[in-house]
């Protein structure tokens, strides 16, 4: 870095829809994986700091819940408002969209992001999913119509394709400023907190069509030995008839979530894991605002 170019530092909020790839984005700018993901509609559910740092200045990355049209449980209410409430503060805001397609709910998040009077950075992921590449300019052609964007970046967030350019506008956006987080940070949110999410990303991978919205998971022990970490996690349900399917046939599916949560621990806090989990009933939960906020939902 040289005297001709400043360090640059802000925050940046994530926006979109439901699955959009939000969260894939964030933890490929990161380097690391500071953000659940699974092919499942409402994997994050909390708005979280994802801390991405460059030669050139730091971004912090405000991943969020996807916007929803229809908020029919107090859920999807509250995830709304953390996507909205992490407009408050930012210097930018990337308004997520996947490649060939626009709908309701991607107008929804623009008109927000719009709303909010920062500048507004278009990331159209997963290009190279698209079957015809040669329409990949009249869709962004159409979308930008009427439309203002500081700029428009077609990328693949899981091959990690394009995000150099896109890294290098952002940074542009915003201010000049020393590091807010060290080097070696990658999130404000606690072990804890980051194993509970690792216990229900394994939970949305392998119950995605059975249970979509009704397990989340609460971390009731968390102690350090030595280079051990001791980690017991419940898995709440609304239902007794959930709890069986949680639990497999002989225990089995339990295991095998308990075991992957386990090794994405041991690589994401570099020590050795033991993980206990247990499955509980609290019927309602993720339509009562009081659990939720017991759960730690925001």
């Amino acid at each position: 870095m040289t005297e001709q170019t400043p360090h640059r530092c802000g925050s940046v909020a994530v926006i979109g829809r439901p699955n959009v790839g939000k969260s894939t984005l964030t933890n490929a700018l990161v380097g690391a994986k500071v953000s659940i993901v699974s092919n499942r509609p409402q994997t994050t559910r909390h708005r979280l700091l994802g801390i991405a740092t460059y030669p050139e200045g730091q971004l912090v990355l405000v991943d969020t819940p996807g916007l929803h049209k229809v908020q029919k449980r107090a859920m999807n209410r509250v995830m709304n408002r953390a996507a909205r409430g992490s407009l408050e503060g930012v210097d930018a805001g990337l308004l997520v969209i996947e490649a060939g397609r626009w709908d309701e709910e991607d107008s929804l998040a623009f008109n927000v992001l719009r709303d909010s009077g920062i500048p507004v950075v278009l990331v159209v992921n997963k290009v190279d999913r698209m079957k015809e590449k040669a329409a990949l300019l009249p869709f962004l052609q159409q979308i930008t119509e009427g439309r203002e964007f500081a700029s428009v970046h077609p990328i693949s967030a899981q091959k990690r394709n394009g995000l150099e350019a896109l890294v290098r506008d952002v940074l542009a956006l915003v201010p000049e400023s020393p590091p807010m987080f060290g080097e070696d940070e990658i999130t404000d949110r606690s072990q804890r907190f980051l194993a509970g999410e690792l216990v229900r990303e394994q939970l949305m991978r392998q119950l995605g069509e059975e249970l979509p919205y009704a397990t989340t998971v609460e971390i009731e022990r968390f102690t350090e030995d030595g280079n051990l970490l001791r980690i017991g996690a419940v898995i709440w349900v609304e239902r007794e008839g959930q709890k069986a399917i949680v639990i497999g046939k002989g225990g089995t599916r339990l295991k095998d979530i308990g075991a992957k949560s386990r090794m994405q621990m041991e690589r994401l806090f570099g020590a050795k894991v033991f993980l206990e989990t247990w499955v509980r009933v609290r019927e309602g939960w993720s339509d009562d605002e009081a659990a939720l906020k017991a759960f730690g939902y925001e």
